[in-house]
C-alpha cells in the first residue's frame, strides 16, 4: 500500500494531534507554513482553532491562495471545527471582512454550538462508518444550507434550533464540525486518507 503526503496547516490549532491521527492512518504527515510545504503534499488538513485568525495568518504568511488554488485543482483538504469554515464558500456570523479559502458549496454558522461553556460529545452516526464515531464538539459550526453536490454525512439533532449538517463531503473535501483528533479513533481521518490514495 503507497503512503500519501498528507499536511496540517500548521498556523495554528491541534497540528501534533492530527499529525499522529494521520500517521495512524498510514500517510506520512508534515507541518505546512510555506508554500514549498504544501506543493509537496498530495492533501491538506485545517485545523480547528480560531477561523478569523487562520484567516489573517494564511494572508500573512502568503499561503491562501497557493491553498485556493490547489483546492481548485483538486487537492483534497479536511476541515475540522475552524477548517470546516475555511472551507466553506460562505459564512453566517463571521466578522467583517473575513475570508475562507472556500470549496465547499455550503452555507456555515460560525459558532453555531455557542461558548465554550456550551461544549458536548456526543456519539455520532456518520455515513462510510460501521460504528458511531464519538465526537467532542468545541465552539463548532454547522451547516445551515447546501449546494446539491455537497453529500451530508452526518446530523446532530439541536431540538428547538433543528437539524444541522456536522460532516460534509464534496468532491475531494471533507468537513466535520468537531475535533475529530481528540481522542483515540482515526476513522474520520482513515475515510479521508483512503480517499486521497484512491485518487491519488
Amino acid at each position: 500500500m503507497s503512503a500519501v503526503r498528507v499536511g496540517v496547516l500548521s498556523l495554528q490549532g491541534d497540528v501534533r494531534e492530527h499529525l499522529r491521527m494521520l500517521e495512524e492512518s498510514g500517510a506520512t504527515a508534515i507541518t505546512v507554513r510555506r508554500v514549498g510545504e504544501l506543493e509537496s503534499v498530495d492533501a491538506l488538513v485545517v485545523p480547528g482553532g480560531e477561523s478569523t485568525t487562520i484567516d489573517k495568518l494564511s494572508r500573512a504568511f502568503d499561503l491562501r491562495d497557493p491553498i485556493r488554488q490547489r483546492i481548485t485543482e483538486g487537492m483534497p483538504v479536511l476541515g475540522t471545527c475552524a477548517g470546516m469554515i475555511m472551507l466553506a464558500d460562505r459564512i453566517v456570523g463571521g466578522i467583517a471582512g473575513q475570508q475562507t479559502f472556500g470549496g465547499i458549496d455550503m452555507t456555515v454558522r460560525r459558532n453555531a454550538f455557542g461558548r465554550q461553556i456550551d461544549s458536548f460529545e456526543t456519539d455520532l452516526e456518520v455515513d462510510g462508518l460501521d460504528e458511531p464515531l464519538h465526537a467532542v464538539f468545541i465552539r463548532g459550526p454547522w451547516v445551515e444550507s447546501c449546494g446539491a453536490g455537497v453529500e451530508v454525512l452526518a446530523t446532530v439533532d439541536r431540538g428547538e434550533a433543528g437539524v444541522h449538517p456536522v460532516v460534509v463531503r464534496h468532491g475531494p473535501l471533507l468537513a466535520a464540525s468537531f475535533h475529530p483528533e481528540l481522542g483515540t479513533d482515526h476513522r474520520l481521518h482513515q475515510m479521508f486518507v483512503d480517499d486521497v490514495r484512491a485518487r491519488a
